[in-house]
């Protein structure tokens, strides 16, 4: 057993994981903090009703393992108050065992990592509790899971540290988990900050996630106006050059004619323009005529 948990703290510490409510990882899950727990009594020889604190690897940080031992007898007289968990009197183990160990967990801020539904958020960190048998000597090997029966009194779960931005919303619900990694939602009691319950299991509270507005028609309003301006752009680009083109003919023919200097001349009653003589006079070799 000890290799078996040596091997089981180097595994977690080594190959980290998430823990999604389809997944089967919070067996292991549970039994690596629920070993953690018996071990703390095993070493600490505790005493009945007194709450001990379990020691956990660093990579676990923020997480908080607790366990306390009781009488079947106690439970029923006066319930258990530890951990923000209150387990009503007149609660009795399923089966009767004379004594029991009850494993508090707190995932803190590592409840995220483990814990998730679809369409909400956590608003609080996910606690819990698990009933075990230690009738026999305090040994992994020798302990059992139990269930409770609380006489259709509710288990109160208190969340001390809840804040919602709006006091109680419609949208906050109680989440309740198993150990099997099924979860069930119900709304929220009188009190905010409090949930109930008549079993054992993981518990936190959530809210509903905001949808987004969907998006994508803007994308395609945008690439059909970028597409069209690209268009219009490339057009007016073509007609500007014809126009440069078209005036610096212009230009060019205007220029040609202030060159081209013409004479008038008349001729019969019109005034017609005639070009000056450039034409080299003829000279004659010999001035006499023969």
């Amino acid at each position: 057993m000890k290799w078996n948990f040596i091997f089981l703290v180097i595994s977690f510490t080594f190959c980290p994981f998430v823990y999604t409510l389809q997944g089967n990882e919070s067996i292991s899950m549970d039994a690596f903090l629920q070993e953690t727990a018996f071990k703390t009594l095993v070493r600490r020889r505790p005493y009945t009703g007194a709450l001990y604190r379990a020691s956990l690897p660093a990579n676990f940080s923020g997480m908080e393992v607790s366990v306390v031992r009781l009488r079947s007898r106690r439970l029923w007289d006066k319930g258990a108050n530890f951990s923000h968990i209150g387990i009503p009197s007149n609660t009795l183990p399923v089966p009767h065992v004379r004594r029991m160990v009850i494993v508090y967990q707190d995932f803190g801020n590592l409840s995220s990592s483990y814990f998730e539904i679809p369409g909400f958020s956590l608003q609080t960190p996910v606690v819990g509790f698990m009933v075990f048998n230690a009738t026999s000597n305090i040994e992994p090997k020798n302990i059992t899971k139990l269930s409770i029966n609380t006489m259709e009194n509710p288990v109160e779960i208190h969340f001390p540290d809840v804040k919602l931005p709006s006091g109680k919303s419609s949208n906050t619900r109680c989440a309740e988990f198993d150990e099997n990694g099924r979860f069930h939602l119900t709304q929220m009691g009188s009190s905010l900050n409090v949930c109930y319950s008549k079993k054992q299991g993981y518990f936190a509270v959530v809210s509903k996630l905001k949808r987004k507005k969907k998006t994508w028609y803007l994308w395609v309003i945008g690439f059909v106006l970028g597409a069209g301006g690209v268009v219009v752009a490339g057009y007016a680009a073509m007609v500007s050059i014809r126009a440069l083109k078209t005036k610096k003919i212009q230009i060019m023919e205007k220029q040609a004619d202030e060159d081209l200097v013409l004479q008038s001349r008349w001729v019969g009653n019109s005034k017609m323009p005639s070009a000056a003589v450039t034409r080299t006079m003829p000279v004659l070799e010999n001035s006499s005529f023969p």
